[in-house]
Order: structure tokens, then C-alpha cells, then sequence
């Protein structure tokens, strides 16, 4: 059985993506079987987890997973796997207004130790009071040791030891300051692991690092042993028998833990990429396009007609979210203004020159579609309806406390979609 542990910190910033990405890589370089999961339904770092370890990483949410579908999903890291980490989001206590669903309800419910990371770049002696803030806040966790992160120099990093020495748990790295471990700026994420060329370098610089600054040896011997449990109900049903599904850098943003249970319910997954202008395979009974950024290649995308074309003519089940749903719409308006036809099986035109932010979890009760049950969901989004003409509504919604959002989607005939990534059944 594999061993398990959270990387957490006080804030977003404190290089926790960092340190985890150098843990993983220099685990591995050890000849370890080193695993992954993210908490939260982030989809951007789970792929430079996988760029760091060679495998997949799966997202864990304590706000829209059930108890054992998370234990289930660490079930299927521990196969074959010497050591699993866990990255945190945000800071260990933060989540939904109101909800569970921080770090910190995951650990617990998980029963995993944490790993705290501190940023010490701009502290002294006040750093024992934000550890012992963080240590004593909440009562049934488990911490396990501290990494310090961003340590000026020899000095600094005595100050920081003799400070933290009264509250007794062990400092497990000082990691020093350094340029290059500073990860460029991801443009709002839109640079994703699969298209940055410097990643492997920069994966590789922070684990011999992290193989120097960080005490391996007693992290291995820290974590919780990962118990095999078997799920009770599906995480989510699949949208047919023979899937097709979109997948490249502008459809990137399918949970590998729904491809992983459809595949497990029985179900043929084919992938397809329309960059390539590859259509979806036509003995497919569904159609899944992801989201991703096709705002970034509308161009190309306006002229794959292939691809458009595999959409228009297929009479099976059309399903897309967020990036998927824009290219269901008639057109896609880009960052400059200029609008590019799209497959026009919705009434939609979606905007990315006016911007605004929707961000945030869903509870989504079906209106009509593949799904009767009630599910969890995650939007984040800059672009905007620029225009929506008549259709069917597919989910009515709300927020994370239950504030009405009314109904979002659209459904026409067997194409269907949406704004929101579904992460699962509700619990």
C-alpha cells in the first residue's frame, strides 16, 4: 500500500505547486512509484503534476464528491504506487462560503497528514505565530512536519528554526530563494503544461532543489497508509456505449476521474482532436467536447470543416462544457474582436473581447439531457453570451450556499451544453 500526504500552506503563493512539482519529480528520480492528486476541481495543475511524475493526477473535492468517491479515487493512485501526494488548494482552511470543501475537510475526512509550507521570504520570528495559528486552528488534523520556502541566506534560516523550535514540529525542508524557482507567469493558466517548452527544465531544476533543501528520507516514513474502498454509486453515468471524445490543447479540460468511470461502467472511449481537424469517430453514440481555450484557436477551428462538419452530420448525443459549448454555438467572438463561425448546432454566440469573471461551484439540477440526478459542477470562465436565441434550458442552478442562479444551457434536439464542468454526482 502506498503512503499519503497533503501539501498545504496559509495562501495561494506560498509555492506549494513548486514544492509539490519538486517533490514529485525528485521522488521519482529515487526510483520511486510517486502518485498525485489535487484537491479542488482545478485543471490546470494536475497537468504539470503528470508532466513531473509520468502519472495521472486526479482532483479530489470534498465540496462535490461523496466521502467514497474520494477514498475510492486514492484506491485507484494506490495501485501501483510506492507514495502519493496530495496538493492542496488555496490557503489549508479556505473553500466554499458556508460548505465544506477546504484542504483542511479533506484531510480529515481522508485521514492523510499535512505538510505545511511557509513562505518566509518577508519574515522573522513572526513566522512561529502564523505556524502556530495555522498548527492550532482546527482540532483533528495531522501535521506532520514544516517546509520552509523562499530562506535568504544561513542566517535567515536560524532565525526562522530558532523561532519555530517552542512549537515542536519538525522542519522537513528550508528551501532557498531563487530566480529560478520563481515559475513564470501561466497568462490567467492559458499556457498550459503540454504546450510550455521550459517546464521540464524548470521541474527538474526545482527537484534537485527540493532533493537538497528537503529531508526525502523522513518525508517517506510521514505519511498515511491508503486503504482500499470500492464506491457505493457511480461517479458519473457515461453519455453512451462507444464516446468520442475531444483532445488537444484547445479541449483540454476533461476530468481524467469521469473518463476514468465511464471506461470502468463498460464504455469505449475514442479521442479525437479537432486542431487536427479530425471529426469524431462515426460509430460513436456520443459526443464529449471538453473545455479548454478555443478562444485561442477560433481561427483555425472556423476552418476545420472536417471537424465542424463530423458535428453537423452526426445524429448521435452532443455534449460539450464551457470551451465545448462555445464551439456548439454559431459563433465565437475572440480577444480582438473578430468573429469566427462555429458548428451553429446552438443558438449561442460567446464573446472573449467582453470579459468578465464567472467563477465558482454549481449545484445543478437536470432539466432534460443525459443526467436525471443532481450534480456537482465548477464554472470559471472569462468570456460572455453575446447573444442567445431560443432552446431548451438544460440545468437549473445555483451556488455554492444555494443562491439561485436560474437555469443555464442549452438544449436542442441531441446537442446539448453548458458553461459548467460537471465533476460528479452530488452527494
Amino acid at each position: 500500500m502506498a503512503k499519503a500526504f497533503v501539501v498545504a500552506a496559509p495562501f495561494s503563493g506560498s509555492g506549494k505547486t513548486m514544492l509539490t512539482l519538486g517533490l514529485l519529480r525528485a521522488f521519482r528520480n529515487r526510483g520511486l512509484r510517486v502518485a498525485s492528486a489535487k484537491v479542488g476541481p482545478d485543471h490546470i495543475d494536475p497537468r504539470f503534476h503528470e508532466a513531473a511524475s509520468g502519472r495521472p493526477c486526479l482532483n479530489l473535492d470534498p465540496w462535490a464528491m461523496k466521502r467514497d468517491v474520494m477514498s475510492s479515487l486514492l484506491t485507484d493512485l494506490n495501485h501501483d504506487a510506492d507514495l502519493i501526494l496530495v496538493e492542496g488548494v488555496m490557503g489549508l482552511f479556505d473553500g466554499p462560503q458556508g460548505a465544506r470543501g477546504s484542504t483542511a475537510d479533506l484531510a480529515q475526512d481522508m485521514g492523510l497528514p499535512i505538510v505545511l509550507v511557509l513562505d518566509s521570504g518577508h519574515q522573522g520570528q513572526s513566522i512561529a505565530a502564523l505556524a502556530e495559528g495555522f498548527l492550532n486552528h482546527r482540532k483533528g488534523l495531522t501535521f506532520t512536519g514544516l517546509i520552509l520556502n523562499r530562506v535568504a541566506s544561513d542566517k535567515h534560516a536560524a532565525i526562522l528554526t530558532a523561532a519555530l523550535a517552542p512549537l515542536g514540529v519538525p522542519i522537513l525542508g528550508l528551501v532557498r530563494r531563487s530566480d529560478s524557482l520563481n515559475w513564470p507567469s501561466r497568462h490567467l493558466g492559458l499556457v498550459q503544461a503540454q504546450e510550455n517548452q521550459e517546464l521540464e527544465l524548470f521541474i527538474e531544476t526545482t527537484s534537485l532543489a527540493v532533493a537538497r533543501e528537503t529531508k526525502l528520507d523522513k518525508l517517506l516514513t510521514l505519511g498515511s497508509d491508503i486503504r482500499p474502498e470500492s464506491l457505493s454509486g457511480p461517479i458519473l453515468p457515461p453519455l453512451g456505449q462507444k464516446i468520442a471524445v475531444a483532445d488537444d490543447v484547445a479541449f483540454s479540460f476533461a476530468y481524467p476521474h469521469i473518463l476514468q468511470a465511464w471506461k470502468k461502467a463498460g464504455a469505449e472511449i475514442s479521442l479525437f482532436s479537432p486542431l487536427k481537424d479530425q471529426a469524431p469517430k462515426p460509430e460513436s453514440d456520443a459526443v464529449f467536447l471538453p473545455g479548454g481555450y478555443p478562444e485561442l484557436h477560433a481561427g483555425v477551428l472556423s476552418q476545420n470543416h472536417s471537424f465542424l462538419n463530423g458535428l453537423k452530420n452526426s445524429k448521435t448525443l452532443i455534449y460539450g462544457e464551457c470551451g465545448g459549448f462555445m464551439v456548439l454555438g454559431e459563433a465565437l467572438i475572440d480577444a480582438k474582436g473578430q468573429s469566427h463561425p462555429m458548428a451553429g448546432l446552438l443558438p449561442l454566440i460567446t464573446s472573449f473581447a467582453t470579459r468578465k469573471l464567472h467563477l465558482g461551484y454549481r449545484q445543478l439540477s437536470p432539466l432534460d439531457g443525459p443526467w436525471t440526478k443532481p450534480l456537482r459542477g465548477h464554472e470559471f470562465h472569462y468570456s460572455t453570451i453575446a447573444n442567445e436565441g431560443k432552446a431548451d434550458r438544460l440545468f437549473k442552478a445555483s451556488d455554492a450556499t444555494g443562491g439561485d442562479l436560474g437555469p443555464i444551457g442549452l438544449k436542442r434536439g441531441k446537442v446539448m451544453g453548458s458553461y459548467a464542468h460537471i465533476i460528479c454526482e452530488a452527494p
